[in-house]
């Protein structure tokens, strides 16, 4: 209850903020010549019936943070004299409240409540109305606001609204700001804004807007679209000639605005052009603002901003760059051409040692079926280059007319998951190889049996598994292929996505170590002799070059997801794209390229096949190399082929003569000089 002596006290403005006032104190209907009256952060529930009915001199009227229920349909009315009207974080609400007799209200704030429809009549109760703030609410469809002929301001932010029809917003000749942000609209009449000459700030960010109308949008300073991810058509500037900041969905509509070469940032334009504080005219003189009438004052803030368009025609954002081009995905020749040598060399030189290897599967040791496998993913990760080589080619000069489509669609995410699986089952098949190199030495060395081909199909098969979950990742979290048009997850931007590249690193750092530490206990655990009978091992020397290679090559991607995750930003997007589409694809090229160069099984291969296929040119009808077992038994028999024994019967090692035209790289499964054999014959 309010006291005699308060009454007296404060007889014009009423302050009851942070009072936990559980209810509406009856007593300031006492007051007669209250003018404002403030109930911030309360526990009032409700706003009985007739509520202000003592107060006809009321003004302004604000409840922030209160859990409003029920407002009384009578709790308003009698109120000639309200302006403002503000009913801020009303989270029970579930009913426009009655507002007859208000006619002169100009401000309404009805924010955080569930209401979920306008009564048609709402501008004939309101027709001095200039600001309407209705957003976190649950409004479907909205009136025609026709009759508020005086609104300037409509604040629909943060609600269910599916449609903006023709009718909704004709004839606001006064009307200069409109906010339909974070709602669900999919459609909008093509003359929707039409009738709104006045109209400068329109925000339809975070809608499904898969098109948007111009028709009448001349006068637009401010416009935002972004998060309409389904508009993706450009938008010309042509259209929009007073236009100061727009922001749209993706950076290549930007190039429409002459943005290609600038990488300014926007920060909070939209903010600082609706709230023209005295903060941005600080550097003046102040002597400016107090020797200059309310007249004199706009012309300088009409000048001011004529300074910022000659200055900054038009600010857009997000600004194309690097990894956003306007006119070419690679963006220069030197990219071009050496993606275009590294997907020829990946496709020649993994299909060659592909078919060398797996041409004689039964003969096929171990660590080639390894090898093998590797040049197989090597090639997918060739296929997902060449994509984007053709994208590139495709769309030469004019990327930005097709940027956005690519960089949403199917294409692009299928290519980076291409990419992503390659590399980590590369990674994984080579840790594998390491792994099996260590074990078959291991046992050789000490006369055991190795590993059998069954546990290494199921390692292979677990390498697979785990690569597709890897690259599967991104699509089912909020890292996205379609960051960039090169369909790679960049580590930074979302959390979701910096997460993901530092895990990825971090799984691949770890491969690494375990490679590393095999082969560093393989070469300390043999004596000075066995080294060197083992180093004239061909595969055990080729899987430590692929080691070494491949870790320098992942070294820069690891340098950039970690620069990223600490904050540094000493690496710029012109170094980050020639990372993406040489460095990372290089290992695929240059793993086979190895193989082909320094490994003498290759050449016995290779020679093995220009034999076969001269024999079989020959003659069709004979079969160079029979695939069943007991045939290559009975074969090598009758060659007096020598079985090489071991003192552990386990170990074996077949032997064919030098003419045969299974190539000794076949025939000895491990092609290395060791000690303690000797030879059986055949039976």
């Amino acid at each position: 209850m309010l006291t005699d002596e308060f009454q007296e006290v404060y007889s014009s403005d009423r302050d009851l903020n942070y009072n936990n006032l559980d209810e509406f104190p009856v007593s300031v209907r006492a007051l007669r010549h209250l003018k404002e009256l403030g109930f911030h952060s309360n526990n009032i529930r409700s706003i009985p019936e007739e509520a202000f009915v003592g107060n006809p001199a009321l003004i302004a009227i604000h409840f922030y943070d209160n859990p409003i229920q029920i407002v009384g349909k009578s709790a308003f009315r009698h109120l000639p004299e309200l302006r403002t009207l503000t009913l801020n974080g009303a989270s029970l609400i579930t009913e426009f409240p009655d507002l007859t007799g208000t006619t002169s209200l100009e401000s309404l704030t009805l924010t955080g409540a569930q209401i979920t429809s306008l009564p048609d009549t709402v501008c004939d109760q309101l027709p001095s109305l200039q600001i309407l703030d209705l957003s976190y609410n649950q409004l479907k469809d909205l009136p025609r606001f026709t009759s508020c002929e005086k609104l300037q301001k409509i604040d629909l932010h943060h609600n269910e609204i599916c449609e903006i029809q023709m009718g909704t917003f004709q004839q606001l000749v006064a009307l200069r700001s409109l906010d339909l942000a974070w709602n669900k609209i999919s459609v909008i009449h093509a003359n929707a804004f039409s009738s709104v000459p006045s109209l400068n700030k329109l925000d339809l960010s975070s809608n499904l807007l898969s098109s948007f109308p111009i028709t009448g949008l001349y006068g637009l300073t401010h416009l935002k679209l972004t998060g309409n991810n389904a508009l993706q058509s450009s938008i010309s500037s042509e259209n929009f000639p007073e236009l100061k900041v727009i922001e749209l969905p993706y950076a290549y509509q930007c190039c429409a605005f002459g943005s290609c070469d600038s990488y300014y940032k926007i920060q909070n334009q939209w903010n600082k052009a609706e709230n023209s504080s005295a903060d941005e005219f600080q550097r003046k003189d102040i002597s400016i603002f107090h020797s200059h009438d309310e007249h004199d004052f706009e012309d300088f803030l009409l000048d001011f901003d004529e300074d910022l368009k000659i200055h900054h025609s038009v600010q857009c954002s997000p600004s194309p760059g690097p990894l956003k081009p306007c006119d070419y995905l690679f963006g220069s020749w030197l990219i071009r051409v050496g993606v275009w040598t590294i997907v020829a060399l990946t496709f020649i030189c993994n299909v060659l040692v592909a078919v060398t290897i797996f041409r004689f599967p039964l003969f096929m040791s171990s660590v080639k079926m390894l090898i093998g496998l590797l040049a197989l993913v090597n090639t997918l990760m060739g296929v997902s280059s060449s994509v984007l080589a053709g994208v590139d080619a495709l769309t030469f000069g004019v990327f930005a007319h097709y940027g956005a489509s690519w960089e949403s669609g199917a294409g692009c995410h299928f290519t980076g998951l291409l990419s992503i699986f390659a590399s980590e089952a590369s990674i994984f098949l080579l840790t594998l190889a390491a792994l099996e190199r260590w074990f078959c030495v291991k046992h050789t060395t000490k006369f055991e049996i190795k590993p059998t081909f069954g546990s290494l199909r199921i390692a292979i098969f677990f390498c697979f598994a785990l690569a597709l979950i890897t690259a599967m990742i991104p699509l089912l979290s909020g890292s996205d292929y379609g960051v960039t048009p090169l369909c790679v997850p960049l580590p930074f931007g979302k959390p979701a996505a910096l997460g993901y590249m530092v895990a990825l690193v971090l799984l691949n750092s770890l491969c690494f170590l375990v490679m590393t530490i095999a082969y560093t206990k393989l070469y300390c655990s043999l004596d000075k002799g066995e080294v060197d009978n083992t180093l004239d091992c061909s595969m055990v020397k080729h899987i430590a070059l692929l080691l070494f290679t491949n870790c320098i090559l992942y070294c820069p991607v690891a340098i950039l997801s970690f620069s990223s995750l600490l904050n540094l930003t000493f690496i710029s997007p012109e170094v980050i794209k020639p990372i993406l589409l040489l460095i990372v694809p290089l290992p695929a090229c240059l793993n086979p390229l190895l193989y082909i160069l320094f490994n003498p099984h290759f050449k016995e291969d290779l020679a093995s096949l220009q034999k076969q296929t001269f024999v079989w040119n020959a003659s069709k009808h004979a079969s160079l190399v029979s695939v069943n077992s007991d045939d290559a038994e009975k074969q090598s028999c009758d060659s007096t082929q020598a079985l090489v024994t071991f003192t552990s019967p386990g170990l074996s090692y077949d032997i064919a003569p030098t003419n045969s035209l299974v190539p000794s790289s076949y025939r000895m499964n491990e092609n290395c000089n060791l000690t303690s054999v000797k030879f059986v014959p055949c039976h």
